[in-house]
């Protein structure tokens, strides 16, 4: 059986999935209560307030996530995905760069020889 902070995250990504975010919002916290930090259930609850509208709690939780692991990529993608729909264009290529370069030393680490990464919308091995 599922510890109480895990049924509160588990019961949120199903509300989330059948579309209900202003409740998948009330189990993510609840879930964080107990486990304040926990960058899972922080992803899920920044999704969920972009989907329910709070654009700006979106925004405060991926910079909170970034604090807590400046490596994770996925933190900075999400950011940028915020401040577009915030309509931050700025703010929002240089979260997808950082996202790029994290996830470029991430692959560095497994393989030395692996090219930078090109810049918004590239491809690497595709011609412009």
């Amino acid at each position: 059986m599922a510890d109480e902070r895990t049924q509160h995250y588990l019961k949120g990504l199903a509300l989330f999935g059948e579309g209900k975010p202003a409740e998948a919002i009330v189990e993510y916290e609840a879930a964080l209560a107990l486990s304040p930090g926990w960058t899972d259930v922080m992803h899920a609850l920044a999704m969920a307030h972009m989907n329910a509208g709070t654009v700006d709690e979106a925004i405060r939780i991926g910079k909170e996530i970034v604090v807590l692991d400046p490596e994770d990529a996925f933190a900075h993608t999400s950011l940028s995905m915020f401040y577009q729909r915030k309509g931050l264009i700025e703010e929002a290529e240089a979260e997808g760069a950082k996202a790029r370069m994290v996830a470029w030393k991430a692959e560095l680490k497994l393989n030395p020889d692996a090219p930078p990464p090109g810049p918004a919308g590239s491809m690497p091995g595709q011609d412009s």
